[in-house]
């Protein structure tokens, strides 16, 4: 049990690197592009086998390096402006306590 289980791991973190999933960003953005050329003819054949009717899939328009550079970006935004924001609620905190305590 525990071979079969160690076995399928195995096998699909190979599918996924011999893919490019485990590559750099434009790796896995092409990688996305050959999955969604692939799965709608695939998807749509075993529909047919097994005489299902699926509503049409909406087309996405996703690409993962932009988001991981936006992402980037907004963290590092976030880091470079944390310590004028930290003095700027400490003082209004102090100001705050100043108040109350009058």
């Amino acid at each position: 049990r525990f071979l079969i289980k160690g076995g399928l791991a195995g096998a699909a973190v190979y599918v996924a690197y011999d893919q490019g999933l485990l590559g750099s960003g434009t790796q896995g953005a092409e990688a996305l592009k050959r999955a969604q050329a692939a799965l709608p003819p695939a998807i749509q054949e075993w529909t047919s086998y097994l005489g299902w009717e699926l509503p049409p899939t909406p087309k996405i328009d996703f690409s993962p390096s932009d988001s991981w550079n936006k992402g980037v970006q907004s963290v590092m935004s976030a880091l470079s402006v944390a310590p004028t924001r930290a003095c700027e609620y400490t003082v209004e905190g102090w100001k705050y306590v100043k108040d109350l305590v009058k």
